[in-house]
């Protein structure tokens, strides 16, 4: 089959690899109809994830049809048309039960902080992905979900990660009706965590970038404020104090994570020298800009070491911290129905679709910010056979 194949940094191509196998009694065996490129797949193409191996297939946004059933599995057949969350929960173990299912212990034992993530570094448990013709998907009682008849493949490969994970990052924030919150960083979970803002009950939305098209992008698919932080202010902070009466805003989201620019200390140290887990300037404006007792939800991704963090500024202002993997499986329910009832069109987000072929490609204009891209999707030569 063809699937991306990981050579080292900013190295990725489209080779032929084995059809993967059922190896467990609860596996299954997915025919990729679409699968996405995601700025967390960025962060191991640029070499800022610890353990991301030569040989990796990359990809956990896909969804497809079921062609192969394990023994044991009940819940989905084959022929089933399913969404594939990039969390590989179990179901059943402690954290799961909680709805963690980003944290699930059965998947990933062998880590403290992380459950298993498909198509991701070894940190996530080393499982290959859907950035390929055919993927195995673990858990398959649990995770994969049938698209509801009528959803577009377009709108259920966004209900795989970045809605969830936008979602997820609105309702971490602790949003009260009327508050101000503030997202940095207009990739497409920046925007999407800008649109799920409203539906928390926020009185004012501001996102921050340095990307232009990106800013126009999120104003209009989230109807929210957009400033670019190279040309519209001098200092995010102050400008963000200004914004709202020298208080401060009521919540903000670091949506960007390791690869975020504007402070040279933090990209040498943390993107040039690998000396942190990634540059935590996102984090640090995220911080210093949140009023006294405000809320600070993370959804960047930065990698499983020390980071250069003001948690002075943190314990003296009382802040709250928040951050996680979405925990997908949850999510789903409340967000079929928002695709469903038109409250939310993930598809919009869709700016190219690149054939598994040219995946290189893909890559390099994602991460270059060429075309004005926003999300990527990638169809294999097999989706229309």
């Amino acid at each position: 089959m063809l699937a991306m194949d990981f050579r080292g940094p900013k190295r990725v191509r489209a080779v032929q690899k084995p059809m993967p196998t059922i190896l467990h009694p609860e596996d299954a065996i997915v025919k990729v109809l679409r699968t996405c490129i995601c700025g967390s797949d960025l962060h191991l193409y640029n070499g800022n994830v610890p353990d991301t191996r030569v040989g990796m297939t990359f990809g956990h946004e896909f969804v497809g049809e079921i062609v192969e059933i394990g023994s044991e599995v009940t819940n989905v057949k084959v022929g089933d048309r399913v969404l594939v969350p990039f969390n590989i929960a179990c179901g059943r173990c402690i954290f799961c039960k909680q709805g963690m299912f980003g944290n699930c212990h059965e998947s990933n034992s062998e880590a403290t902080a992380v459950g298993g993530f498909l198509g991701y570094a070894h940190t996530g448990g080393g499982h290959n992905g859907g950035q390929a013709e055919y993927a195995r998907v673990p858990y398959a009682n649990f995770g994969p979900t049938v698209i509801p008849a009528g959803m577009s493949l377009d709108d259920a490969v966004l209900l795989t990660d970045i809605t969830p994970t936008g979602y997820q990052a609105a309702e971490m924030a602790g949003i009260q009706p009327g508050d101000t919150v503030v997202v940095f960083g207009a990739g497409p979970v920046g925007i999407m965590a800008a649109r799920c803002c409203w539906l928390f009950g926020a009185g004012r939305v501001i996102i921050i970038d340095k990307e232009d098209y990106r800013l126009e992008f999120a104003q209009n698919f989230a109807k929210c404020e957009a400033y670019n932080f190279e040309s519209d202010m001098d200092d995010p902070v102050m400008f963000i104090k200004k914004q709202t009466d020298w208080i401060g805003a009521d919540a903000c989201i670091d949506a960007v994570g390791a690869e975020a620019a504007g402070n040279a200390m933090q990209t040498i140290t943390g993107r040039k020298l690998l000396l942190q887990a990634g540059s935590a300037t996102a984090l640090h404006w995220a911080i210093n800009s949140v009023r006294k007792g405000g809320v600070v939800s993370i959804v960047g991704v930065y990698g499983p070491t020390d980071n250069l963090v003001p948690i002075g500024n943190l314990i003296n202002k009382g802040i709250t911290m928040r951050g996680n993997q979405a925990s997908v499986k949850r999510h789903l329910p409340r967000l079929i129905d928002h695709v469903m009832n038109g409250i939310l069109k993930p598809s919009e987000l869709i700016t190219h679709r690149i054939p598994l072929e040219d995946v290189a490609d893909g890559y390099r204009i994602f991460s270059a910010k060429l075309d004005n891209c926003i999300k990527p999707v990638l169809i294999p030569p097999t989706a229309n056979a």
